[in-house]
């Protein structure tokens, strides 16, 4: 099983549209793939059409009193399933830190679903903080959306330096450019000078483009209601990007295509 998060400091930069995207592409190729709505606003739990509510909540789920299987609804496609939202996750870092090592307290929640998922997928609020760090040290791959402007590159080298201070494990980091409008000249500029400064850097990029947006209307991933527009293409490359970052083994059951 691998464990992938979509994560950023900044708000608004495409983290939800991204792992809720990817999620499905990786269920499309055939891997059983679980995603976590980590954001009490619970974008993710809607546009998959399921209730933001834990029985028992958060704290239901951090102390161990209700195991995540319990939790977890099915959506509409078939591979894929959902831990919802709730609005007690805004509690998060308070249960985590009267947990016991609350930095490992996720990898250890999602340590017995190994047998039932290929792929986790983390979707995270932005901050940083207790649950960030938990989510950090369960994640085997970082997903950074990354709107080419100057403060969103400097968010990007705080995380970097933030990981790079961890002791033990550290996710790999991938980094794309989120929401990129090639019409601005900032945007362009940024987005042909930092990824040949970095390798961690993805080559797929998604576009600004409104057929993202109306995901909000048609509560699915863009990639099912318009498969042949440049963002499914470009959230396609980018899944593929990660696919093999992550070192994710082939599917169990190839699937036609």
């Amino acid at each position: 099983m691998r464990i992938f998060a979509t994560y950023n400091i900044k708000g608004g930069v495409g983290k939800t549209a991204t792992a809720v995207n990817l999620g499905y592409l990786a269920a499309k190729d055939g891997y059983r793939v679980l995603l976590w709505d980590l954001d009490p606003q619970g974008a993710a739990s809607f546009l998959f059409r399921v209730k933001p509510r834990v029985k028992g909540g958060g704290k239901a789920l951090i102390q161990g009193l209700r195991p995540l299987d319990e939790a977890i609804k099915g959506t509409d496609f078939d591979n894929l399933d959902l831990l919802p939202a709730d609005f007690t996750y805004r509690n998060l870092d308070l249960l985590l830190d009267a947990a016991k090592r609350p930095e490992r307290r996720l990898a250890s929640l999602l340590g017995p679903l190994k047998s039932e998922y290929d792929a986790v997928i983390l979707d995270c609020p932005p901050s940083i903080s207790l649950l960030s760090e938990s989510v950090l040290h369960a994640a085997d791959l970082l997903l950074v959306p990354l709107i080419p402007t100057t403060l969103s590159v400097r968010t990007l080298d705080q995380l970097t330096e933030f990981v790079g201070g961890f002791n033990g494990h550290r996710p790999r980091v991938l980094a794309f450019f989120s929401m990129i409008d090639r019409r601005k000249k900032l945007h362009t500029q940024i987005a042909q000078d930092l990824p040949a400064q970095r390798p961690d850097f993805a080559a797929a990029a998604i576009p600004a483009l409104s057929v993202i947006e109306q995901m909000a209307v048609e509560r699915a991933p863009v990639t099912v209601f318009a498969p042949r527009s440049q963002a499914s293409r470009q959230y396609a490359a980018l899944w593929q990007e990660a696919r093999q970052r992550s070192r994710l083994p082939d599917p169990p059951v190839a699937v036609a295509s």
